[in-house]
């Protein structure tokens, strides 16, 4: 069954234009990188020992910018801005981890599983738009806070995909 959910899932992300390469990877009995949107990375697995699981995720690494930004605020300050974002990722639908020495947001990881029971295209890709999403809340949250270049105007986007 790992091989036939393989083949599907490759061909679906084929079909939708996002298929960039598949991975070596000892951990997993699939692992494909993807372009979702155009120039965002993410990974659709299969870990091995889930044969039965599909496991979609982006890790977004934290600009020097906004780290600098980070430091330079007060410790409760940080430690407030970390629960607010676990706060906002937590009704999103989607697992997450953050990388967070001294409340300093280094980096973050989104994922969503879907399991063989209910993996189709639409499924498959809805959850690609889900994880994405998630993860561009976070972008803007951060940027929201951190993102003021010095003439004080906004380095944020309003497109989703940035």
């Amino acid at each position: 069954m790992t091989k036939e959910i393989e083949d599907n899932v490759q061909k679906w992300l084929s079909d939708v234009g996002v298929f960039r390469q598949k991975v070596p990877d000892d951990n997993t009995n699939f692992h494909f990188m993807i372009n979702y949107p155009e120039d965002n990375v993410m990974d659709v697995m299969q870990p091995k020992q889930s044969s039965d699981l599909v496991v979609i995720g982006c890790a977004t690494n934290v600009s020097v910018e906004h780290l600098t930004e980070m430091r330079n605020l007060s410790p409760k300050k940080r430690e407030d801005f970390i629960w607010d974002l676990r706060f906002m990722i937590n009704t999103l639908g989607v697992d997450f981890q953050l990388q967070h020495p001294d409340n300093i947001l280094e980096n973050f990881l989104v994922t969503a599983e879907i399991f063989e029971d209910g993996l189709s295209k639409n499924k498959l890709i809805s959850t690609l738009k889900t994880v994405f999403r998630a993860k561009i809340m976070c972008v803007w949250k951060i940027q929201r806070k951190f993102g003021y270049s010095e003439d004080g105007k906004s380095n944020t986007s309003d497109s989703m995909y940035v």
